[in-house]
């Protein structure tokens, strides 16, 4: 089957129940011969609800066990597999599909996108986060942790609430928000989405038609939010939010990056990139902050690639000039280069608890 006759599917994503819902009734009222399916994940029980619906009522809806009941769980074991079964069915023109809340579209869109074959019926036309205007700019930069909020999910759910929400927002097709915006939640809207993202005011305002024929480009939303980005950034009109794009094609001194990484990777901000070290130069070091927490590790290796540090910030506070000096302070001087170059040999550098140990080539 060709991408052109597989059903399309319009993802919803977002951190609480009620503008996801509101989302997927406008999008409802728009499409009448879809099929809407919503995923609830109980974590206290271990159990994931699945509810499909169209114009007709209640087509199904089913209680399934799931073991430690997480979003990866239930992606994996019902909710990839229930959009091909209802794409295969024949009935629908279109799926609405509606995640469990916290529940990344990325994690969707990397199955079907990477192995279309295992899901011949389905195709993904665009991802959508519905978000509230109510505290938008806490949830986005903000440093409460899942398990802080009145969420459905599990009680040692640690991810920072800013760094799922910044996440989807800079994987969504399209962003929709109830209730109207505030100049500093649009500027950092606009400052983390991907260029030519539209942004509704509310969720009357999104235009169903296009997102039914597919505006979802899997490897144009994968280079978007990839952790090593070599492109300029593109240029915006922002006026309460600032952007910082700190490169250079040095790595970060390990001790002084450890001494100053409080203050890096603090703060009202989102921060995201890579970096490497003289003492691992082999590795691709990830950065992946929001909300004053952060994340370091390595995923891959920089191959044949060359080794890049560039990670980009934004934030609305008025801290940017001091932390692109911080940034700046860490990569190694001229001094250093020209002493012991940007490949060292060392046994430790601190970053173990991150990165593990330090491989040595053969």
């Amino acid at each position: 089957m060709t991408s052109l006759h597989r059903v399309p599917v319009i993802l919803i994503s977002g951190i609480e129940e009620e503008p996801m819902a509101a989302a997927a009734i406008a999008l409802q009222w728009d499409l009448p011969r879809a099929v809407s399916v919503r995923h609830v994940v109980d974590p206290e029980r271990e159990v994931l609800w699945r509810i499909v619906s169209d114009v007709t009522g209640i087509v199904e809806r089913i209680e399934i066990d799931v073991e430690h009941a997480c979003v990866s769980c239930a992606i994996r074991e019902d909710v990839v597999p229930t959009l091909e079964r209802l794409g295969a069915d024949g009935r629908w023109e279109t799926i609405i599909a509606q995640l469990p809340v916290t529940a990344e579209a990325v994690q969707v869109c990397r199955v079907i996108g990477w192995a279309s074959e295992d899901v011949p019926h389905v195709r993904i036309a665009a991802s959508l986060v519905a978000l509230s205007s109510d505290g938008l700019l806490d949830d986005l930069l903000g440093g409460d942790i899942m398990s802080e909020r009145d969420l459905p999910v599990r009680a040692d759910d640690n991810r920072g609430v800013a760094e799922v929400a910044c996440a989807m927002v800079e994987y969504a097709d399209v962003i929709a928000v109830g209730d109207g915006l505030d100049d500093d939640e649009c500027d950092v809207l606009v400052a983390l989405a991907r260029p030519g993202v539209p942004v509704a005011e509310s969720f009357s305002q999104v235009d169903a038609r296009p997102l039914e024929v597919g505006v979802h480009d899997h490897r144009r939303n994968e280079s978007w939010v990839t952790e090593v980005r070599r492109d300029a950034l593109p240029t915006r009109e922002l006026h309460a939010a600032w952007v910082l794009d700190f490169a250079s094609d040095r790595p970060f001194h390990p001790d002084r990056l450890r001494e100053a990484i409080a203050l890096l990777g603090g703060g009202p901000r989102r921060s995201r990139g890579c970096f490497w070290l003289p003492s691992r130069p082999g590795q691709v070091c990830a950065w992946d902050g929001a909300g004053g927490q952060l994340s370091v590790g390595s995923t891959e290796t920089w191959g044949s690639q060359r080794p890049l540090t560039r990670i980009t910030v934004v934030g609305i506070d008025d801290g940017r000039d001091e932390l692109e000096r911080a940034f700046a302070s860490c990569v190694l001087t001229d001094a250093e280069m020209h002493e012991r170059g940007p490949y060292w040999e060392v046994a430790r550098d601190g970053f173990e608890s991150w990165l593990g140990p330090i491989r040595r080539a053969a």
